[in-house]
């Protein structure tokens, strides 16, 4: 599946202008041939806006979740996004997986929470492996922080998770966690990780950009630099399926010696 990374801050605090920005991108995403869109953490509103972030918060099903089924439907391909989910009185920093056809098909609360900016605005979530799939990949949902413990991903490894999807908001100075760690953990899982991040200024933080998709040879397919910008590479089920012939690391675990890890 030919999947395309956008790397970019929006327009924070409008949720009107990040719709076009990413309708945009969507545009340029099919016309070159990708099914899959995915978006930055917080996209839709904006990481860095303060209160704002309850202001903005909407349901998984709110009207901005219709405005990008609609335009994923009118441009053909998957859409994957952050954003801030209300569900009552309670605030998640959340992704969503819209298909091509314009149907919600999972949604994802972060589950591990970064600093006092975010426990100060969010509630974590309690389900670490959430998927759908697309095409003929499983896709699974995590955010940024979450790729960084290694038992998540591996519990998405576990579950048959293909292409896990990262929108990420990282930020100066762990952009090592791009260059290094995120094909790492594709490899060690072999899977494929598209890692996708906010870049430039943004209040406090300085995001550093470097979007990736690894593959599970540990490689790179794409890798974006530190400006706004929106690569490609493709996810292939078929080379997948060789590298964990040749790399069976989850058939050779030995799960009975790792009960002192929880």
């Amino acid at each position: 599946m030919r999947t395309a990374l956008l790397q970019s801050s929006g327009r924070p605090g409008s949720v009107v202008e990040n719709l076009k920005v990413l309708d945009a991108a969507a545009g340029r995403a099919a016309a070159a041939g990708a099914g899959l869109l995915v978006a930055p953490e917080m996209f839709l509103t904006g990481y860095a806006i303060g209160d704002d972030i309850g202001r903005l918060a909407e349901p998984a099903d709110g009207d901005s979740a219709d405005a990008i089924a609609d335009l994923a439907g009118r441009h053909g391909l998957a859409i994957a996004y952050g954003y801030p989910e209300r569900d009552g009185e309670t605030v998640f920093n959340s992704a969503q997986l819209i298909s091509a056809e314009g149907i919600r098909l999972a949604n994802y609360r972060k589950t591990h929470l970064f600093g006092c900016f975010e426990r100060e605005h969010f509630t974590p979530g309690e389900q670490p492996v959430v998927q759908a799939e697309l095409g003929s990949l499983r896709i699974g949902l995590m955010i940024c922080y979450d790729v960084e413990f290694p038992e998540n991903v591996r519990a998405h490894a576990l579950a048959g998770t293909d292409l896990l999807v990262v929108p990420t908001a990282q930020m100066h100075p762990f952009q090592f966690v791009a260059e290094s760690m995120i094909p790492v953990r594709a490899f060690e899982n072999q899977m494929y990780v598209a890692y996708v991040n906010r870049v430039g200024q943004e209040g406090e933080f300085d995001f550093v950009g470097l979007s990736a998709l690894a593959g599970p040879d540990g490689v790179a397919r794409a890798r974006a630099g530190r400006g706004e910008e929106l690569v490609f590479a493709d996810a292939d089920p078929a080379f997948l399926a060789a590298s964990r012939e040749a790399n069976p690391y989850l058939k050779d675990r030995r799960p009975g010696l790792y009960g002192s890890l929880v």
